[in-house]
């Protein structure tokens, strides 16, 4: 059974399907991540994310692996566990300006369809129920209001010790989201089979109990 989860940054996408799979016994699979991972190689080398040639003529050299070490996940680039870097802003703006380009989608789509055929999974994205896994069992589309989504961004870089600027972090999130929601290929959408659920006045454990509520029906039907 595969579950595909797509919403805006800050969603709650990550924690949710994580806390999810445990639950469920599913393994996760964290695809942007994947997409980070791959921003992190293009900000280490000094490749330019704007310059669609540059990127895509580096795709051969990047090999991107989820492996899994007591029970966690890791996302090894190139052999090296770059899991600690992943939630950098400048890695997070380079994986979304990167993941518009159609040959980086699908340099790593192969990779995230080979494990969902393979293995229960819950997939999380922008375009996981659209595009990824479009047969997907269940698909739920998971959104906040940018105001929330920037109070936990601030909590978050808050409780690592670092500063937050709650309006610069909101502006961010909406450029963001306008960006992932316009780009040509593969754009942030709910799948029209999709479930949507709104996190913004729920807490982890309400959201959970919703979809866990959500897979035992499409398991039992």
């Amino acid at each position: 059974m595969n579950i595909a989860i797509d919403g805006p940054a800050g969603a709650g996408k990550s924690t949710i399907a994580k806390t999810l799979a445990k639950d469920l016994g599913f393994v996760y699979v964290d695809t942007g991540a994947m997409y980070r991972a791959m921003g992190i190689y293009f900000i280490d080398n000094g490749i330019s994310i704007n310059d669609k040639d540059a990127v895509t003529g580096s795709l051969k050299n990047i090999l991107v692996e989820i492996r899994y070490e007591d029970g966690a996940q890791k996302v090894i680039l190139n052999g090296t566990d770059v899991s600690a870097r992943l939630r950098d802003e400048a890695v997070g703006n380079a994986a979304s300006v990167t993941s518009a380009y159609p040959e980086v989608r699908t340099h790593l789509m192969d990779l995230q369809r080979g494990l969902a055929k393979k293995m229960d999974v819950i997939m999380d994205g922008r375009d996981i129920g659209t595009v990824v896994l479009p047969d997907a069992e269940l698909k739920i589309f998971l959104t906040a209001s940018s105001d929330e989504r920037a109070r936990r961004r601030c909590k978050e870089l808050e409780e690592k010790g670092e500063k937050a600027d709650f309006e610069k972090i909101k502006a961010d999130i909406e450029e963001r989201d306008y960006r992932d929601s316009h780009r040509e290929t593969a754009p942030l959408k709910q799948a029209e089979d999709a479930v949507l659920v709104d996190t913004s006045d729920l807490t982890i454990d309400e959201v959970v109990s919703r979809l866990k509520e959500l897979a035992g029906k499409k398991r039992n039907g």
